[in-house]
């Protein structure tokens, strides 16, 4: 007897028997959010790391925003931050880890598949989503 199939145990019906192709897994949550993404592209660029305020000013962030991203990138081990003080005033500066320049360039590598496939679709002259469903008017 085969074993009932729940609602949860469906799959779409793959185009090609290409299951998966474009899921694009390696996409990281943590580095995809858009002020993250331009926080660690910011200290990719700058490897001796960036303080504080140069920073915020690169990604156009709050303080409070800045703050919130790094934190969430700190816990995640791709960044390092240090508090320190420059001539009696207080100072952070933020550098970005080996942990985290390598998944910032596995990130990128995915990135550009999707960039290539995005491309190919768009040279092959594939339609978009439900343009099949769609009539004239």
């Amino acid at each position: 007897m085969a074993k009932a199939e729940s609602k949860g145990d469906r799959k779409a019906p793959q185009a090609g028997g290409q299951a998966g192709r474009f899921a694009y897994d390696g996409l990281d949550r943590v580095i995809h959010e858009k002020a993250r993404l331009s926080v660690l592209t910011s200290l990719v660029a700058h490897p001796k790391g960036l303080v504080f305020g140069h920073l915020k000013e690169l990604c156009g962030l709050t303080d409070g925003n800045l703050s919130r991203h790094l934190t969430v990138l700190e816990e995640a081990g791709l960044i390092a931050i240090e508090k320190g003080y420059d001539q009696n005033r207080p100072q952070t500066v933020c550098r970005i880890t080996a942990e985290g320049r390598k998944r910032y360039l596995d990130y990128l590598k995915v990135l550009e598949q999707v960039v290539r496939d995005a491309a190919g679709a768009a040279r092959a002259g594939a339609p978009a989503l439900g343009a099949s469903r769609l009539k004239p008017a």
